[in-house]
């Protein structure tokens, strides 16, 4: 099996200005250019084309926070996988928690955007994670079975799809699982997987962590087993910190 290239992801979220935006990119892709993880940043809609032009020509990728299910049509608001694709971009992150909590995103929905970032020649990022009750409650590595079973389609592979753990209590929390915690979600997320799609695919699929990565603990949660870089928050918004997490990847 060829070794899983490391992936870091940059989730924006609802931040960043025009101008704010382009200097973040180009400091983003400046930085990365002698790194050897992949690099991918998720602006909002409003700054997916001049964050676009501002990475030409480097090996930073291109991402958006959502896509609709549907091609085209009467959703007003909403953006195609295909509209991505168009502007530059070459991922997208689908159901993120804040998407399934404050959209009422379900499994069948975030499956249905998977299927049409696949259909776009996105590399669709899933989302899964469990609420602090559910941790709690000892439901963990069922919630995110459940979740990875409903959400990843049937004909996903290495190459088009990454699967982000995000524990939804961590994100933007300060808090993060213990290493143990998290390389036992991420050994069942692969387990789960190759369940589903087969041994090759999940040996060779991308398994993000996400849920306050920070320049100060990524050095430990990168070097678990079955973490293959991380989707990051807040550290996103600053090049520096966003590129040291970068440079802890094994």
């Amino acid at each position: 099996m060829a070794a899983r290239q490391p992936l870091i992801a940059g989730n924006w979220k609802m931040n960043g200005l025009c101008a704010g935006g382009v200097a973040l990119a180009e400091a983003v892709a400046k930085g990365a250019g002698g790194l050897a993880c992949a690099f991918v940043v998720c602006p909002p809609a409003t700054l997916l084309a001049p964050v676009a032009a501002a990475l030409k020509g480097s090996r930073v990728g291109l991402g958006g926070q959502d896509c609709h299910a549907k091609d085209k049509g009467a959703h007003t608001g909403d953006i195609s996988a295909a509209m991505l694709a168009d502007i530059g971009c070459n991922h997208v992150i689908v159901g993120h928690s804040e998407r399934r909590t404050d959209h009422g995103e379900t499994d069948a929905v975030v499956h249905a955007k998977a299927l049409a970032a696949h259909a776009a020649g996105l590399v669709a990022i899933v989302c899964v994670g469990e609420s602090e009750a559910e941790r709690d409650g000892g439901r963990t590595l069922d919630v995110v079975g459940r979740q990875v079973k409903g959400s990843v389609p049937s004909g996903a592979t290495a190459a088009n799809t990454v699967v982000a753990y995000e524990p939804v209590w961590a994100i933007g929390s300060g808090r993060t699982p213990t290493p143990a915690q998290i390389r036992e979600v991420h050994g069942h997320i692969r387990k789960t997987v190759a369940a589903c799609l087969g041994k090759a695919q999940a040996d060779g699929m991308r398994l993000l962590y996400g849920g306050s990565v920070k320049p100060s603990n990524a050095t430990e949660i990168l070097a678990l087993d079955d973490v293959d870089g991380a989707l990051v928050g807040g550290a996103s918004l600053v090049a520096e910190d966003f590129l040291a997490i970068g440079k802890s990847c094994p």
